[in-house]
Parts: structure tokens; C-alpha cells; sequence
């Protein structure tokens, strides 16, 4: 169950671009001021991108640290489960020579 908001967020922010970029590129502006929309409008999703990115790996991270703390809750679970097994195994032939 992998939440997909974040992707089909970013799919809006890219179509929402290259509409704006369609909409300058046609709109009745000099050469000039085109190129600096679209330089503006590259440069903000630049940094959208980068901050994206960023929390993204920061939330991998917070993933990667809660599988390792659940894999040692886990393994602490056998290690215990296997010692108590063991003890009980070894007490099992001390019951049955002692009717």
C-alpha cells in the first residue's frame, strides 16, 4: 500500500509547467520577456525539485531507521524465543527420568 500523492502531485506541478510554458510561449509577449518567464518558471521548479527531493530523503532515512529499530525488536524476540526454547528442551529429558 504505497501512498502515491507525492508522485501524482509532482505529475500535476509538471503539467501544470508545460501549460504555462505552452500559455507564454503563445501569449503575446516580446522574445525577451518569454525567455525570462521560462527562465523564471525553470528556475522555481528547480527548486521545487530540490526541496522534493530533500524530504524525500529525509523520509527514506526516517523509514530506513524504523525498519532497523523493528528488525532488532524482532531479533531480540528469536534470541529469546530461541534461549527459552533451549531451556525447555533441556528440562523436557530431566521430567521424563523423574516419574
Amino acid at each position: 500500500m504505497e501512498n502515491n500523492d507525492g508522485a501524482k502531485f509532482l505529475y500535476f506541478l509538471t503539467g501544470v509547467s508545460i501549460g504555462t510554458m505552452v500559455g507564454v510561449l503563445f501569449a503575446p509577449h516580446s522574445g525577451k520577456r518569454v525567455r525570462e518567464l521560462i527562465a523564471d518558471q525553470a528556475g522555481e521548479s528547480r527548486e521545487y525539485l530540490l526541496r522534493k527531493g530533500t524530504e524525500l530523503r529525509e523520509q527514506a532515512s526516517d523509514y530506513v531507521e524504523r525498519g532497523k529499530e523493528v528488525l532488532a525488536d524482532q531479533r531480540d524476540h528469536l534470541v529469546a524465543d530461541v534461549a527459552a526454547g533451549k531451556q525447555a528442551y533441556q528440562a523436557e529429558p530431566q521430567s521424563k527420568s523423574n516419574p
